[in-house]
């Protein structure tokens, strides 16, 4: 009996005692996420450690290999290792390139499918201190990817944003063109379906500046015919698999290169570089006039204006007012 009260005594305490270890664990100071101890940072490069310091708050842009492993800068190495959280397109990806450096940095996905979501948490993070780098699959974040909106968000909310430059496929591929590089547009992909894919080459065709594009090996051959019939002959270099392996360099005409291409199965990432239109002569009022008049002999007068603002770069506007004009003067000098 009395082994049973000390027993019930022994129990009493003993959860008084674990009662109040909680009250005081709970009336403890939490530390911010991103803030706590952790195990030390560091990167391995050709058998070396280098031992690196956390990596200030903010949001760090990092650029990556665009293919080889080894065209990656030593900051970049630092941030990667030194940062609290690595935010990445695609985390099978991004583990490859950190443990080729023996890189222990955490991992978390941001991609054009979980945008929306993922960035309130990062945002959070960086709000509770945290120090985030973001990087792409490959080569520099924000080209043709969702980066830009957790970039003006982090602006917005008054966080530190940083770059770390390095490769881009975009540059690459202008560097090895040899095409004018003074004035260039960087397209992005151009859309998948053929009637959309002419109507923006139209577009793209008034522009005075070296056209950037990327594509994929299935669809090469189709745009390159399409590129061929709408932007008149141009010179191009299409780069395929830039610094890897199986890297190769075609140039020559878009026509040329649309039926080489056709001829080979091409594969990997693919960078299409063409060359500004031709300097166009000037063309008077007078002469386009003329022009628009012998076309209109032949074909109607909407594959007239066709004609000409082909041939001249003129605006198919302003060649098809005048057009109406030069059509109602032969209508009432023929009822003359």
């Amino acid at each position: 009996m009395k082994s049973d009260l000390l027993l019930m005594t022994a129990k009493g305490w003993g959860a008084r005692l674990a009662t109040t270890r909680l009250a005081t664990m709970s009336e403890m100071p939490r530390k911010p996420p991103g803030r706590e101890p952790t195990e030390p940072r560091h990167y391995v490069l050709d058998g070396h450690q280098t031992d690196v310091a956390r990596l200030t708050a903010g949001l760090h842009i990092v650029a990556t290999p665009i293919g080889n492993l080894g065209d990656i800068t030593l900051r970049a190495l630092a941030a990667l290792a030194g940062a609290d959280l690595i935010a990445c397109e695609d985390t099978r990806v991004t583990r490859k390139l950190l443990d080729r450096y023996a890189i222990a940095t955490p991992l978390t996905p941001y991609h054009d499918h979980n945008a929306a979501q993922a960035r309130p948490a990062l945002l959070r993070r960086l709000a509770d201190g945290g120090a985030i780098a973001l990087v792409s699959d490959a080569g520099t974040p924000l080209i043709s990817d969702p980066g830009f909106k957790l970039v003006r968000a982090a602006h917005e909310a008054g966080y530190a944003v940083t770059t770390l430059p390095g490769a881009s496929s975009l540059l690459a591929a202008l560097a090895v063109a040899g095409l004018p590089t003074d004035q260039f547009l960087f397209a992005g992909f151009l859309p998948p379906k053929a009637a959309a894919r002419r109507s923006r080459i139209a577009e793209l065709g008034r522009i005075p500046a070296t056209l950037v594009l990327f594509e994929t090996g299935p669809r090469l051959t189709a745009t390159l015919t399409d590129l061929a019939a709408g932007l008149r002959p141009r010179e191009a270099t299409v780069c395929r698999e830039l610094t890897k392996l199986h890297e190769e360099i075609r140039r020559g005409d878009l026509e040329t290169l649309a039926q080489n291409c056709a001829a080979s199965e091409l594969r990997g990432e693919i960078v299409v570089v063409i060359g500004p239109p031709p300097a166009q002569a000037e063309v008077s009022a007078s002469d386009a006039d003329v022009l628009l008049r012998q076309a209109m002999a032949r074909v109607s007068l909407k594959d007239a204006v066709g004609e000409v603002a082909e041939a001249t770069g003129l605006p198919r506007r302003e060649l098809y007012q005048r057009a109406l004009a030069l059509a109602k003067e032969g209508d009432h000098g023929a009822a003359r």
